[in-house]
């Protein structure tokens, strides 16, 4: 006889479905159980991708997405276990989830379902693991903010129950729908999900209805789940967070008599609350515009300061519109420019679209002469924002502060690899190849009994599993990436959970070597080079303009610091021959940013640029560099080749260097 059937619906989450599979694997050992999978309709190969790797599930393939609830019931049909749990797919499960869950319902035959403690990937609580009835005092404490303000009061604090311990079990009102646990008695008796929520809300309906049917719903802390909230339901912003609040309305009308008047207040604070949740999801793609419209109006206050050397001298028709048009103008201009998409940081098309928005200003003043006060100012103006907009995108990207989906910057992500045997090697020398990621990997960390010091394949061991949190610390690590078969799950919830508070992302690489699994993406850990037609460094209006960064850049370091270097250190070797090769750089036999003399001509049929003082390949001179590396650098810098990437270089190249001599200097 099954003892368990766990259920999973899955939609367009292959690679979460695959990991949260790989654990249930796992925690299933020595258990009576099956595994029921339902598609509802994935685009991405999770079908063939379940049948190859997992033929021991069972798989329900739908045509339609036809909404959770109504996944689960079918699956629900058909399962035979005692026990049945409910898991989202973008979930992790411990080795001991299954038999602590099971275990503790034999003991509390009162608990009918039950759901464990949930750990967001950075090993923070998730709030949502527990829960109170939505009845119109909770719900308002919910949608106005007053349980976020007020977290520790039990007035304020019910909805997500965060007046109370984490690490205690006891009863609740509903527990998450990404992990729940339950009798099959209770199936029988209360019946599937209600299918009129699509998605969410069917949760807490279900509990709500276990409850009037006389069992307890509790949460237990014993063991726990990761879950990247979000992925499995892979829904736009606005059509999550309308769901969320209608799917709130819905149980409310349903399971609770109110009066009218109330339940109208509520359904307004209910829309209310979905808009404020929705604009300030867009936050982060409306911040660029306002940063900008604020340059604009600092720039037309600048340069009426140094036009009539004073602010605010305008008359008083001109206010507000002197400084709403213009900037709405520039911000319009930018976003025609296609700026306020994925190319938000571009330096090139800010800088462009504020030069052509400012000369369509000066026309503008012709037109109307009443706002013409000074074409003079205009032109400042123009020239102080053609300077800072992009010089802000340029300072973000310079400190490896860029939004994903563009170009990473050399400073992005400090990464170390949990395992220093073969596999964490191999994750470690994949993630050294993709140049254009800015991911620096500065050392690995030793699993559990492992050796803890040394070197290997040319990084340093620095620390163990036990000590990582002092290493995150120390080195300022922005990722960690867990090799595959290095830890048990255990172990990885144990290291997560004790890391919580410190700003960094864990990612796992699964047992095919293919992927990162992280907070709230999958990204490709080997990605194809393509062969491009064109590379950057091969473009006329590349070659001219690296030209002419080399020569201004040589010739104000030449005026203004070579003298005093060369006054100050006397021999040559002191000089740096960064310093005493800036006259090849002058004269054209070299390049500040480039290749290294001996790979130039490295690869056959391309050019490279000329040699360079400093580059790709003599950043990483500090440790042994392969072919394959070499190659990817290479390739990597001639396919983005640009000013802006050089001064990238060229700052690094600073910064290491005089960590560097910091380093000399101690020992």
């Amino acid at each position: 006889m099954v003892d368990v059937s766990v259920i999973v619906v899955n939609y367009n989450v292959r690679e979460y479905l695959a990991n949260a599979l790989r654990s249930l694997r796992a925690s299933l050992q020595g258990v009576r159980s099956e595994v029921i999978v339902v598609d509802n309709a994935s685009a991405d190969g999770s079908v063939e991708m379940i049948r190859k790797q997992f033929p021991r599930v069972r798989l329900i393939v739908s045509d339609e997405n036809s909404g959770f609830a109504h996944a689960n019931n079918l699956a629900l049909r058909k399962a035979k276990g005692r026990y049945l749990l409910l898991l989202n797919p973008d979930t992790l499960v411990r080795e001991d989830t299954v038999r602590v869950m099971r275990s503790y319902l034999e003991k509390h035959p009162e608990v009918g379902l039950a759901g464990c403690k949930i750990l967001n990937p950075d090993g923070t609580f998730q709030l949502a693991a527990r829960r109170s009835f939505p009845t119109p005092w909770t719900a308002f404490t919910r949608i106005v903010g007053l349980s976020r303000l007020f977290p520790s009061s039990k007035l304020f604090g019910r909805y997500n129950l965060t007046y109370r311990s984490v690490e205690e079990s006891y009863e609740v009102d509903a527990v998450s729908g990404s992990f729940m646990f339950l009798r099959r008695d209770v199936y029988e008796k209360v019946g599937g999900l209600d299918e009129a929520f699509f998605m969410y809300g069917e949760d807490l309906d279900w509990c709500y209805r276990i409850q009037r049917a006389g069992w307890k719903i509790n949460y237990v802390h014993a063991t726990s789940i990761i879950h990247y909230k979000g992925e499995s339901t892979r829904r736009s912003n606005l059509d999550e967070i309308r769901t969320f609040y209608e799917a709130m309305q819905v149980f409310v009308g349903k399971h609770f008599k109110y009066p009218k008047w109330l339940l109208v207040g509520l359904k307004i604070s209910i829309r209310a609350a979905s808009a404020a949740a929705f604009v300030l999801s867009h936050f982060r793609r409306l911040w660029p515009a306002v940063i900008d419209a604020l340059v604009v109006d600092c720039a037309i206050i600048a340069s009426e300061y140094l036009r009539r050397g004073g602010v605010f001298l305008f008359p008083d028709r001109a206010y507000p519109t002197v400084y709403i048009i213009p900037s709405l103008i520039v911000v319009a201009t930018l976003l025609s420019a296609g700026v306020y998409t994925r190319r938000s940081m571009s330096v090139t098309r800010s800088w462009t679209a504020v030069v052509v928005a400012f000369i369509f200003l000066s026309a503008l003043t012709a037109f109307f002469k009443e706002y013409a006060f000074s074409r003079i100012m205009v032109v400042i103006a123009g020239i102080l924002s053609s300077i800072a907009i992009p010089g802000w995108r340029m300072m973000f990207r310079i400190m490896g502060r860029s939004r994903p989906g563009g170009r990473s910057t050399l400073f992005g992500r400090r990464t170390v690899v949990v395992g220093t045997g073969p596999e964490g090697q191999a994750v470690a020398e994949r993630l050294r190849a993709r140049i254009t990621d800015g991911i620096d990997v500065i050392g690995l960390i030793a699993a559990p009994g492992s050796s803890s010091s040394g070197t290997v394949a040319g990084l340093p061991v620095l620390g163990t599993v036990e000590s990582i949190g002092k290493v995150l610390r120390s080195h300022k690590v922005t990722d960690v990436v867990v090799a595959p078969g290095v830890l048990t799950n255990t172990q990885l919830f144990a290291m997560i959970g004790g890391n919580s508070g410190l700003p960094v992302s864990f990612q796992l690489v699964p047992g095919t070597m293919e992927v990162l699994i992280g907070k709230a993406s999958v990204e490709s850990l080997e990605r194809v080079a393509l062969v491009e037609v064109a590379y950057n460094i091969e473009l006329p209006s590349r070659r001219i303009a690296k030209r002419v960064f080399d020569v201004t850049v040589a010739a104000a370091l030449l005026i203004t610091v070579y003298p005093f270097v060369y006054l100050l250190a006397p021999t040559r070797k002191r000089r740096g021959s960064f310093l005493r090769n800036l006259p090849d750089v002058l004269s054209g036999r070299c390049s500040l940013v480039g290749p290294t003399a001996e790979a130039v001509g490295y690869i056959p049929g391309l050019f490279l640029g000329k040699p360079g003082l400093t580059g790709l390949i003599q950043l990483h001179a500090g440790r042994p560099v392969s072919r394959e590396e070499i190659e990817q650098f290479l390739l990597s810098y001639a396919r983005n080749q640009s000013v802006l990437l050089d001064l990238e270089i060229l700052f690094k190249s600073f910064i290491l260097h005089r960590r560097r001599r910091r380093i000399a200097s101690a020992t």
